[in-house]
């Protein structure tokens, strides 16, 4: 049987994000270390770098000293990949005679021989195959055989120029139970990737990597989530909106009600954000509805991503109100999306927000609220990164962002659960207010960077045909404190309360 081609160019991992941010994958005939906990995720990584290399024509080695073929082939089915064609499963078992008991108790270190052992049958397989791509799971085992770091490090010198004379590419995993400490691969691997799997104290397991090194090469530095699901590793590099610059034309767009536009100064530019912020039951939602609505007139797609409102719930409130929300869904002008903060990483949430603006051509994304997506986050700081990042791309792309936040209280002085109003280009600020007996509500735009906006306050009122905005209040002052105070006059530019 003729040998195969020599590979060329970089060899892709074949894990969605993880080529990115490598820099495009590994350089070949290279060392590289995969080191994390149990569980985060080392094996699949491994199974897919061999099987991207398959796809490819390349042969592949997984040389196992710690799972058992049977638990590999298990892994595999869980994926629905088929392996039997693709790679080498080698499962390396220590001699027979090292585990009889007579031997135990010969002058000869038990280490000692089964490491020789070890070595030699993991040259075989490689004299025998001539793989391009080789996986060895696990270093732990080798550096319990090794006794000592000396020994242990020379052991790794050893396999790496060996590898390095068959022209393979290895990656070496390590699951960090014997010694954590140890960091001598670190300075023999070309590169080193670790796998951490954080426990919140609610909601599902968060799991995040970080390339420690990598030599000769430019890659994504800091943490990128990533997930575990069938089909494998799914990575999500962290977001850099610098990297993503697109030229757009600006326009005003109009929400579909005259006084609130003319409040807003004629409307909201394009590659604009909005933070609606208020108190819970003020309308926030439906404020950012309407420009959804009105983006579909214009014929436009438009992305939803709920957080705190049940999806069925929402879709029959606003249907009574006018707005056919299912309709647009189901025409292809509006996905949405309910989201689970406590399922959810960050980045993931930001991969489907780029998926739904790159693929799915959204002109005009919401996201409610920010309340939500805090939950989301390990700490404050973290989330306005977070939110610098995603709005900088989404204005970058053209698209025009809503927010909402909900303020704590309902009059008097308010407070947010973070404060992102200097991130956004307009700020949209709602208060109740009560008047005549009743309670009213009132909407003034306290920012604007994109235009002139009126400093005026109105009224507004929320009713079966959706949001109507009123005429300036001038008869009263400390609305947006709660406690208005009537001015000399009768107060007549309050809406009236019976009208549809």
């Amino acid at each position: 049987m003729p040998a195969p081609a020599e590979p060329t160019g970089k060899a892709a991992l074949g894990v969605s994000g993880l080529d990115d941010v490598l820099g495009g994958g590994f350089t070949r005939n290279r060392l590289y270390l995969l080191e994390g906990n149990p569980g985060t995720g080392k094996t699949t990584i491994a199974l897919q770098f061999l099987l991207a290399g398959a796809a490819a024509g390349e042969r592949g080695l997984y040389i196992s000293l710690s799972e058992t073929r049977e638990e590999l082939s298990e892994t595999t089915r869980s994926h629905g990949w088929e392996i039997d064609d693709a790679l080498t499963i080698y499962e390396l078992l220590p001699p027979e005679s090292l585990l009889d008991a007579e031997q135990q108790q010969s002058l000869l270190y038990s280490s000692d021989l089964e490491l020789g052992e070890t070595t030699k049958a993991i040259f075989e397989q490689i004299e025998s195959l001539k793989p391009s791509r080789v996986v060895l799971d696990s270093l732990s085992e080798i550096r319990l055989l090794a006794g000592d770091s000396l020994r242990y490090r020379r052991q790794i010198l050893a396999l790496k120029h060996y590898f390095s004379r068959h022209g393979s590419t290895v990656l070496l995993l390590d699951d960090l139970t014997s010694d954590s400490a140890d960091k001598s691969v670190h300075s023999v691997a070309h590169a080193v990737i670790r796998l951490e799997e954080l426990a919140p104290a609610y909601g599902a397991e968060r799991r995040r990597l970080r390339v420690l090194k990598y030599r000769g090469q430019r890659f994504r530095g800091g943490y990128h989530d990533f997930c575990i699901s069938t089909g494998g590793v799914q990575v999500f590099p962290r977001l850099v909106s610098l990297e993503h610059k697109t030229s757009f034309r600006h326009e005003r767009l109009k929400s579909g009600v005259p006084a609130l536009d003319a409040l807003l100064g004629g409307g909201i530019e394009t590659g604009s954000s909005t933070l609606v912020l208020g108190p819970a039951g003020t309308g926030k939602s439906l404020i950012t509805i309407q420009y959804v609505v009105a983006a579909a007139t214009r014929g436009e797609k438009s992305a939803m991503f709920v957080f705190d409102e049940e999806l069925g719930l929402m879709l029959e409130r606003t249907q009574a109100m006018g707005f056919d929300l299912a309709g647009l869904r189901d025409r292809g002008l509006l996905t949405i999306t309910q989201v689970d903060a406590a399922e959810l990483s960050p980045g993931e949430f930001a991969h489907l927000v780029r998926r739904q603006v790159d693929e799915a051509q959204a002109k005009t994304v919401v996201i409610d609220s920010l309340n939500g997506y805090q939950a989301a986050m390990p700490e404050e700081m973290a989330l306005i990164l977070h939110m610098h990042e995603l709005l900088q791309y989404l204005n970058r792309q053209g698209a025009t962002t809503f927010l909402t936040i909900a303020q704590h209280g309902l009059v008097g002085d308010m407070q947010s659960p973070v404060d992102i109003t200097y991130l956004a280009d307009t700020v949209m600020l709602l208060r109740y207010f009560e008047a005549r007996g009743q309670v009213r509500r009132a909407i003034s735009v306290v920012k604007k960077r994109m235009g002139a906006h009126e400093d005026t306050i109105r009224e507004y009122r929320i009713g079966g045909t959706g949001l109507r905005v009123g005429e300036p209040l001038r008869g009263f002052q400390g609305i947006l404190r709660g406690v208005p105070v009537l001015l000399p006059g009768d107060g007549t530019d309050l809406m009236d309360t019976d009208a549809p």
